[in-house]
């Protein structure tokens, strides 16, 4: 008798079929088929939610953990000033300090790391927890959002940063941009015409 596919097994093969199919860089059968055995981790930057959804989305169905990356000083609430503080760190290389970090990523086999695209790269936070954590030996999959702009060099700086990781093309979706959002809300306010 054949062995029976677990729901782990199909789950896991039913994504990698969707992350091909989603338009991202492909993954190869052979990476497909190499995925190994054992605990998942999802972990995630997100400022305005986006990237939050497909992370735990991807948790839920894999049965993986959930970790938030998050800066130890919090972005700007406003976004303009979120850009220009993004921009400065990528610009001078530096790796803002975590509020957190995984006390046991060794236990992990597998990570998804979830971000949006900053100016065309990986936020500054991703690439301190890149720094933060032995990946060494792991397969890392990244899932992306980003404004229509693509994916710009945040694959090189995922490989960079994990150099004796194995990684595996993941998944990429153009998600709704939060500046776009901003600018015709501001538009639309400016066209109202409130009594005072």
């Amino acid at each position: 008798m054949a062995d029976t596919p677990t729901r782990r097994e199909l789950l896991m093969t039913s994504l990698l079929l969707s992350l091909t199919a989603a338009g991202a860089a492909p993954v190869t059968s052979a990476a497909a088929a190499q995925l190994p055995a054992g605990k998942i981790l999802v972990a995630y930057f997100s400022r305005s939610g986006n990237t939050r959804v497909v992370a735990g989305q991807v948790s839920r169905a894999l049965q993986g953990d959930l970790f938030e990356i998050e800066p130890k000083r919090p972005c700007p609430a406003d976004y303009f000033e979120t850009v220009k503080q993004a921009k400065e760190e990528t610009d001078r290389g530096y790796e803002p300090p975590l509020k957190a970090k995984l006390a046991d990523i060794a236990q992990y086999r597998t990570v998804f790391l979830a971000f949006p695209i900053w100016g065309m790269t990986a936020p500054p936070a991703v690439r301190s927890f890149l720094a933060a954590h032995d990946l060494s030996g792991k397969t890392i999959i990244p899932l992306i959002t980003h404004g229509g702009y693509g994916l710009g060099d945040s694959l090189d700086v995922v490989a960079t940063h994990a150099r004796q990781a194995n990684l595996v093309r993941g998944f990429s979706m153009q998600a709704p941009q939060e500046r776009q959002t901003i600018e015709r809300v501001t538009d639309w306010l400016d066209d109202l015409k409130i009594a005072r």
